[in-house]
């Protein structure tokens, strides 16, 4: 093995730095995907257990050494519970990015150079209509975009519609004096699947006071699951968008036109 160099007595070769700097990335990455949830903190907690144990075994208090390590052992599988939803969250990101890497790479290559308006997908102009609309007028929303998941347990939470994309059932629905305006709508397969749907809240302290509860129902489910969700403010009008447990807020009209393109198109 060839070192690069030495720090005092201890040789530093290529495959050192490049083990810290993975596990440098691992820790960003794990504390991008807990930050602002109630696992943060019970990770902090893991993560100090960790470091006591360390210095228990350094020191060589062999007694209490050993308690924490019957502990750690038997709490791996409760971790791998109650960090379940995070888990699950990174798996589906990991797996969805790699399969869109590998399926439409030509595709968004191909995206760059067209002009988004011009795309010949009826969804995406309904929806985008109904979106720019309801914001104007201030009409609060939410739009979930399954992506082939099946999201059956969020759509039995509403009424079956099974109905073509369409501007106008979309304004109907989220009217303020229609029954259903409260919930969500999915949209999966080329269809509006169901409407007046409930959507799991997020308990993220990383949203902003000003966001309501629609914004914390969208990234709810964003957080456990690989589907996306345009929000409308029903207060400021502003269009929103939720996907991978993050909400980008106030979103431009041509934002919104790239988003829509890349949700019909690149998935």
């Amino acid at each position: 093995m060839i070192f690069l160099f030495k720090i005092g007595f201890l040789p530093v070769s290529f495959w050192d730095i490049l083990d810290i700097l993975i596990v440098g990335y691992l820790i960003y990455v794990i504390y991008k995907t807990l930050k602002g949830s109630i696992a943060f903190n019970i990770f902090i907690g893991v993560a100090t257990l960790l470091l006591v144990y360390w210095l228990l075994r350094l020191l060589q208090m062999e007694m209490v050494s050993s308690i924490l390590n019957q502990v750690a052992s038997l709490g791996a599988i409760g971790i791998i519970v109650i960090f379940q939803p995070e888990i699950r969250r990174f798996l589906l990101h990991l797996g969805n990015t790699t399969l869109r890497s590998r399926s439409n790479f030509v595709g968004r290559w191909l995206a760059k150079n067209l002009d988004l308006a011009d795309t010949n997908t009826a969804g995406f102009q309904q929806i985008k209509s109904a979106l720019l609309q309801m914001g104007k007028e201030k009409t609060g929303a939410l739009i979930v975009l399954a992506h082939g998941m099946d999201l059956e347990s969020i759509s039995d939470t509403g009424v079956p519609l099974d109905a073509n994309i369409n501007h106008l059932l979309l304004l109907s629905i989220f009217n303020k004096h229609s029954p259903l305006h409260d919930g969500a709508v999915v949209v999966g397969q080329g269809k509006i699947l169901a409407a007046g749907c409930v959507l799991p809240v997020s308990e993220s302290k990383t949203l902003p006071s000003t966001a309501g509860l629609r914004h914390r129902a969208g990234l709810g489910l964003t957080e456990k699951t690989n589907a996306t969700v345009f929000i409308v403010s029903e207060e400021t009008g502003a269009i929103s968008f939720a996907s991978d447990g993050k909400v980008e807020f106030a979103i431009s009209e041509a934002r919104l036109n790239e988003l829509l393109f890349e949700q019909f198109e690149s998935r």
